[in-house]
């Protein structure tokens, strides 16, 4: 990627929870010359479990909002990145140069089970998100 100020947008099928905690991690990760947005194919709100994991690990995704693709159609990304298969295979085109990345991360909201297997699942997609962003930023000099 070209030096200067970069775009990045993290898709996923929803924007409620995994394209969220990579938002949070690569604004962590990256530098202030980045500017990282997340948006889903539909919106579901922001899930409660993953603000809740996120802060556990000192990252505040309280203030983030779910948005859909559509609101940023006009921003030149020069990334795009994925985190569910789903949106790889819904993700519109978009004009100019965006480099798309695809790595599908499991969705803890979709697990039934007891409170402590619900927030082991949403802990582990965390921390795989983490170690991604982590790898991505340094690897494209964000």
């Amino acid at each position: 990627m070209a030096a200067g100020i970069k775009n990045i947008l993290v898709l996923c099928t929803g924007n409620s929870c995994r394209s969220q905690m990579a938002e949070g991690y690569l604004r962590h990760f990256a530098s202030a010359q980045t500017h990282v947005y997340s948006a889903g194919i539909e919106t579901h709100g922001l899930n409660p479990h993953a603000v809740a994991i996120m802060a556990e690990d000192g990252i505040d995704i309280a203030h983030h909002t779910s948005n859909n693709i559509s609101e940023y159609y006009d921003i030149p990304f020069d990334l795009v990145l994925t985190v569910c298969d789903h949106a790889q295979e819904n993700c519109p085109w978009f004009p100019g140069r965006a480099k798309r990345i695809h790595h599908n991360f499991k969705d803890p909201s979709k697990l039934i089970g007891t409170d402590q297997e619900r927030h082991t699942a949403f802990q582990q997609t965390r921390d795989e998100i983490k170690t991604f962003c982590q790898k991505l930023a340094a690897s494209h000099q964000l």
